[in-house]
């Protein structure tokens, strides 16, 4: 890959593998991130994932392949390729028998930062984050909502370009889930390229430009979220309901609906081609004089896709 391709991403990965005894954990995958996205990293657990994001941060050194940040070798030139990044784990790691501002001024001094611009910057963080009023306090007395708050600034300070999650929401109350995922829709308006990884496909469909889905140690799929759940073959849904039900089972017989069932006041119905059932329920309505009230497709989601593809159902 050319020089010029390097700078233009935020990571580059060229055929990493690792190994573990005889379990190949990543089995020499190739992607990039560019600069700006929100990438989200996705797959099953066992699925390479972590080993992955390991290696990218300089963690665990590759078996073969390389990775860089920002053009930078993580194997090679370490030190450069880790200043520009911020990393926050599934598991917290702040020190909690020291206080949150005091976590923060040694993740300024680890970084080389000002102590005045530190301050400031860590000021800034604490009060997005609805921690300013807790600054003094030991992190042992904090919620796991709070704890996790508080790595995320830790891993800010330094304005880092590249942001590395893994689960940042997960097991949060709605307060905390709602304010990380405020602040990382800030960052990335603000330039700062997100790579995610996450097993909550809501959280991956709202946030991210794209996804890579893991299978066993290699990439089954690069996307959008939306490309990938549009390239599903499945049957599609059609849920309708009317004013006064007709008769059951009527509409199953249909020639062009696979499916038709009750759920409440509405009918589900499943076929393989959309327009032409459309056309034969509101020709039946016509001619029974049903009134419909409701009628709506169901579009593919990425939960499917992620099991799709997860499950062994190829790839895209």
């Amino acid at each position: 890959m050319k020089e010029a391709d390097h700078q233009e991403n935020a990571i580059t990965a060229t055929d990493l593998r690792k190994t573990f005894a005889d379990i190949v954990a990543v089995d020499s995958i190739s992607f990039s991130v560019r600069r700006g996205e929100i990438f989200g990293f996705l797959g099953p657990n066992g699925a390479g994932k972590t080993t992955t994001v390991r290696m990218l941060t300089g963690v665990m050194r590759p078996d073969a392949g390389s990775a860089r940040i920002f053009g930078h070798d993580i194997v090679h030139t370490p030190v450069r390729a880790k200043q520009q990044c911020g990393v926050v784990p599934e598991t917290a790691n702040a020190y909690t028998d020291i206080s949150a501002w005091q976590n923060l001024m040694l993740m300024g001094e680890l970084y080389g930062v000002p102590r005045q611009h530190a301050e400031e910057r860590a000021e800034t963080l604490l009060t997005s984050l609805g921690l300013i009023e807790r600054k003094d306090q030991k992190v042992q007395g904090f919620s796991k909502g709070m704890k996790q708050r508080l790595i995320l600034a830790m891993a800010l300070l330094h304005e880092p370009e590249l942001l590395f999650l893994d689960e940042p929401t997960g097991g949060l109350d709605v307060q905390s889930t709602h304010l990380i995922t405020r602040m990382l829709r800030e960052l990335n308006d603000g330039g700062t390229t997100i790579f995610l990884t996450t097993h909550n496909m809501e959280e991956a469909n709202r946030l991210c430009d794209r996804v890579a889905i893991m299978r066993k140690g290699t990439i089954v799929a690069i996307d959008s979220p939306e490309r990938l759940k549009m390239a599903i073959e499945r049957l599609h849904t059609i849920e309708i309901s009317f004013h006064t039900q007709p008769g059951s089972g009527d509409l199953g017989r249909l020639p062009v609906i696979d499916s038709a069932r009750r759920e409440g006041d509405k009918w589900v119905i499943t076929t393989e081609d959309v327009d032409s059932a459309i056309h034969a329920i509101t020709a039946y309505g016509a001619e029974h004089q049903l009134k419909i009230e409701m009628l709506r497709t169901l579009a593919p989601t990425l939960d499917e896709a992620f099991l799709r593809l997860t499950e062994g159902g190829g790839m895209l």
